[in-house]
């Protein structure tokens, strides 16, 4: 049940000196990691003894931690990602961004009372995706980048009841979170395990377009947040956590001012720019305006003022950011100890007493006017006096140190309260899988213009769009084949449309589907269709397979980041299999980049990006997202048969031609190598 009555500013802390930045700018939570499982692998994160003290600061100062344990884990690599989650609960923390769903199902057991937030890692982008997340459940989900501000409003409201974040400011990635493959291809640096390398971020070139094809201005959207927070959004999220402390307190300051509704000073907002921008800032996401105008890249003139901007923004967070009200009630009596108490608006109190004993006034006796001028200056605390309470008997007088002395203490005895909090219960559960008993391996084909050759027949079964005509559909289902429905991995604002597709086709008979995110197994879910996981579903852990056979899938492939011994390794009952042949997806993006270039806006012919090295990378669309292949198909043909507890194996044709499908698939049914420029992936090397 959504619990937020005011929207939350949500800054980075990717270091102790961002998060002290981050609370005296004005966050009401930040978001870090630890220093492992973090999808910031490069920034400086949290040592336990260093996430404990944050966790104290940050409580003491009524501001939330959210941990983010927010990659995709490997079987061996569950023990300790539940070790670092029950030493986030002892402590605790107020939630924790989850992208794997094995350690999901495995934290739901271990500590139902912890609040799980779905990283933006999980694409979601629909209702159905939400309504998914809040099953699972998550309290917030964290939505994809790409939306417009229509769409996250349609989402808020399918879906009142659960907590929505949005980032608001920051670089954005042009590939949607979670569906980017690019680095890891490339590189063996992985994104979805906090490694990316930015390759996006290098010369790639669209005909006609800049040269830097892949390479996106950041988002600022914190002028505008009133219309995020009208759209439905509870938190305003600031991307940073590789960032240096001043664009923290820059973002988070200015964030905290709009907010509240406080004009935002052109000098701050100058401040913002220069401390880091590519060629300025965008809102085309969200104003649902994309193309050109939104790629951008850092230049020398964007950090040409930088050292001046972090001189002015290190004022930001020299002082503390005095904004919790207490109130004070301030007792002197003749003959008794001076005493001062304190609370504030949570119940938490604190009182102290002097040893000194009031003494007649020669001149001057003490006032209330007096008194409560000096009990007001918190400045060098979190800490705003709201009330001050004076009970002062006639012609007494103290020491000023003795009303200063007595203020501190009672003021840090209060924040040492406030910083405790009882911890979250955490059971540990068995980790044990039963192994997988792999049945017959077969094969499937996936064709993304439904056109199939007669060779398909080898298939158990054969995938092609939702969108095909009826009579289409029929056809191949009177040739022979048993037909699967691929949806897209991006369905921004189609949820709708794709519900009333498929509704008239499951008419038909026409009832299995593929699902490549939590939006599409959710809304099979919801129409009662059969689904079965795609291998952007990123499945790498035996907990993941069981969190999915709970939910409804009838079985999955399994992520291409794995090597085939870890495949292999996995447990269950679910069956599962691997992408054998086809052209690697890099990246799903919502901003094609070949309509950067002002090609081809609807895939009419076949168009590519090329590298500086001349390399060639095709890019094909489907249901109003782009996918950049990769340059060369993968290929196991010729090992198929040493594939070790597989059920089914994927040939995914992307750019082949009818004949040189045909040709694929009779060497696929009899084992044989297709030689010419092909790669293994990642199957044999793997990741780093």
């Amino acid at each position: 049940m959504k619990k937020i009555m005011k929207p939350e500013v949500l800054a980075p802390a990717g270091s102790p000196e961002a998060l002290t930045a981050a609370v005296r700018a004005g966050a009401d939570a930040v978001y870090l990691g630890a220093s492992s499982f973090s999808a910031r692998a490069g920034a400086h994160n949290f040592s336990k003894e260093e996430l404990k003290q944050a966790v104290a600061y940050c409580h003491g100062r009524g501001v939330r931690v959210h941990l983010a344990v927010n990659i995709l884990l490997h079987e061996a690599e569950l023990p300790a990602a539940l070790e670092l989650v029950q030493y986030a609960c002892s402590l605790p923390v107020d939630a924790v961004l989850v992208q794997d769903p094995g350690l999901l199902y495995l934290l739901r057991r271990c500590c139902p009372d912890l609040p799980l937030h779905a990283s933006t890692q999980m694409s979601i982008h629909t209702p159905a995706g939400v309504r998914a997340c809040q099953t699972a459940g998550f309290s917030r989900v964290v939505l994809s980048r790409e939306l417009s501000l229509t769409e996250i409003k349609q989402i808020h409201r399918a879906c009142p009841n659960v907590e929505l974040e949005s980032f608001v400011h920051g670089a954005l990635c042009m590939s949607v979170s979670g569906q980017c493959w690019f680095s890891a291809v490339l590189g063996r640096r992985s994104g979805n395990r906090g490694q990316c390398a930015q390759p996006c971020r290098l010369p790639f070139a669209a005909p006609g377009g800049t040269g830097h094809d892949l390479s996106l201005k950041d988002l600022s959207m914190i002028p505008r947040l009133q219309e995020l927070r009208d759209a439905g959004i509870d938190s305003f999220k600031i991307e940073g956590r590789m960032k240096r402390p001043e664009y923290v307190a820059a973002a988070t300051h200015a964030g905290r001012l709009a907010a509240d509704g406080q004009p935002l000073p052109p000098q701050l907002l100058r401040d913002l720019h220069h401390v880091f921008s590519r060629s300025g800032f965008t809102t085309g996401y969200p104003d649902g305006k994309r193309g050109r105008t939104m790629f951008g890249t850092r230049s020398k003139e964007d950090s040409s003022d930088t050292s001046e901007a972090c001189a002015h923004l290190r004022g930001l967070y020299r002082r503390e950011f005095s904004h919790i009200p207490v109130s004070f009630v301030l007792t002197i009596q003749e003959g008794k100890p001076v005493q001062l108490q304190v609370r504030d608006e949570a119940g938490h109190t604190a009182a102290a007493e002097s040893p000194v004993l009031p003494q007649p006034a020669r001149t001057r006796p003490l006032t209330n006017a007096f008194c409560t001028e000096h009990l007001q200056k918190t400045g060098s605390t979190p800490f705003l006096a709201a009330n001050v309470q004076c009970r002062i008997g006639d012609s007494l007088s103290v020491p000023v140190s003795v009303l200063n002395h007595l203020r501190r203490d009672v003021l840090e005895q209060l924040l040492e309260q406030r910083s405790q909090h009882s911890p979250i219960p955490f059971t540990a559960v068995p980790l044990s899988t039963e192994p997988h008993r792999a049945a017959a391996f077969t094969l499937r084909a996936r064709f993304p213009d439904g056109q199939v050759p007669d060779e398909a027949a080898v298939c158990e079964s054969i995938l092609v769009p939702y969108s095909l005509p009826l009579s289409a559909l029929k056809e191949l289902r009177r040739r022979g084949f048993s037909v699967w429905l691929e949806l897209p991995r991006g369905m921004f604002g189609t949820e709708e449309s794709v519900r009333r597709s498929l509704q008239e086709t499951a008419e038909e008979g026409f009832r299995d589907v593929w699902t490549g995110t939590l939006n599409s197994v959710g809304l099979a879910r919801e129409l009662g269709l059969t689904p079965h996981g795609g291998f952007s579903l990123n499945v790498t852990n035996s907990a993941a397979l069981r969190w999915y056979t709970e939910f409804g899938l009838t079985d999955t492939e399994l992520s291409f980041e794995l090597t085939l011994q870890q495949a292999a390794a996995l447990g269950g009952s679910l069956p599962r299999g691997l992408l054998v042949y086809g052209r690697l997806p890099l990246m799903l993006t919502r901003n094609c980049p070949i309509a950067n270039g002002g090609g081809c806006r609807h895939c009419r012919t076949a168009q590519s990006l090329t590298d500086r090295m001349g390399m060639q990378f095709p890019v094909q669309c489907f249901g109003g997202c782009s996918d950049v292949l990769n340059s060369v198909p993968l290929s196991l043909l010729g090992r198929l048969s040493t594939l070790s507890n597989m059920d089914f194996g994927v040939l995914r044709f992307t750019t082949e031609t009818l004949p040189g499908r045909a040709k694929i698939l009779r060497m696929a049914a009899a084992d044989q190598s297709i030689g010419g420029s092909i790669t293994r992936g990642l199957y044999d090397r793997g990741i780093l």
